[in-house]
């Protein structure tokens, strides 16, 4: 007997429409990080920022997304992206970086290859964008994704101002 394997899943680039699925999957994101969060009043601003960064398909930013299956206008997986531009080092002559963010999927449609879609589609946006060097913040359970798509823990300590 031959098993069937479902064909992957197939990510494509978010549009302004998407705005509003992009920001209540980076809520879930959020609640699976910092239990629930009650505060949205940011939300609004996000959705405003995403429809005007989303419309510039030159721009610096672009998310890439799954459509939940049988619900049209829905989401069911995400990952974003930004290009940042930094003075060069000797590991990073450019200065041009990638970072990835707001990678998240529903919870009822996790483990079904939907992040891997999204974050693989992200990558390639970058290397289209000669980014050679992409950091981003590993959940637990997002690790092992990311060290399976070549991502590797670095010395650098995080620090925060908020102002």
């Amino acid at each position: 007997m031959t098993l069937v394997r479902p064909a992957p899943p197939l990510a494509r680039p978010a549009t302004p429409a998407d705005a509003g699925e992009l920001v209540r999957l980076r809520t879930v994101m959020l609640d699976s990080h910092l239990g629930p969060v009650t505060d949205l009043s940011w939300q609004p601003a996000a959705v405003d920022t995403l429809r005007t960064r989303l419309a510039d398909p030159s721009g610096d930013l672009a998310a890439f997304v799954v459509d939940r299956p049988g619900t049209p206008g829905a989401l069911a997986s995400t990952a974003v992206g930004v290009v940042e531009y930094r003075l060069g080092s000797p590991a990073n002559p450019t200065g041009v970086s990638g970072y990835v963010f707001s990678v998240a999927t529903d919870p009822d449609l996790r483990r079904r290859g939907y992040s891997r879609a999204c974050v693989e589609a992200l990558l390639d946006w970058f290397r289209a964008r000669g980014v050679r060097k992409i950091d981003l913040r590993a959940s637990r359970d997002g690790e092992p994704l990311y060290a399976s798509l070549g991502f590797v823990r670095t010395p650098d300590p995080a620090m925060r101002l908020t102002l």
